[in-house]
């Protein structure tokens, strides 16, 4: 004798597939062979995406960040970051919109290029964040290396 209760024979499984035979299942419908397939397909079509840059991410200024931060930081990048800053310069491709922020931008940028594969980031004292909407314009073109 059995210690389960006298009506457990009887009882359902609730749900919206419970009328379902077993092998009709959707937990059992999918093959593991065939998950593993779908799960590769998935994987390759991702690498795809990468390889055609998808992923593409610049550095741009915060718009929250106030005007002070910002130059502290658009200095930093300019000076002790490395970063040749002559394209922001009036005459040059990257001077208009002449804005802190679009010089800015441009600089953290720049910055951020050169180092991310190197242990650079995006930081720059939470005055900059990363977009994957390229920042380029007219003749100012925003540098992206793989």
């Amino acid at each position: 004798m059995t210690n389960k209760h006298p009506a457990a024979r009887f009882r359902q499984p609730f749900g919206y597939f419970s009328h379902l035979p077993r092998q009709w299942h959707p937990k059992f419908i999918m093959s593991w062979a065939l998950q593993k397939t779908v799960v590769a397909v998935l994987f390759a079509a991702m690498l795809l995406e990468s390889a055609r840059g998808k992923f593409e991410q610049w550095c741009v200024a915060d718009p929250q960040t106030p005007d002070e931060d910002l130059l502290a930081a658009l200095d930093w990048a300019c000076r002790q970051g490395g970063m040749d800053c002559s394209t922001i310069q009036a005459g040059q491709p990257c001077f208009l919109p002449n804005t802190l922020k679009d010089h800015a931008s441009f600089a953290f940028n720049r910055y951020y290029q050169k180092f991310k594969h190197r242990g650079g980031s995006c930081y720059f004292r939470s005055a900059a964040m990363i977009t994957e909407l390229d920042p380029s314009h007219g003749s100012c073109h925003y540098e992206y290396y793989a």
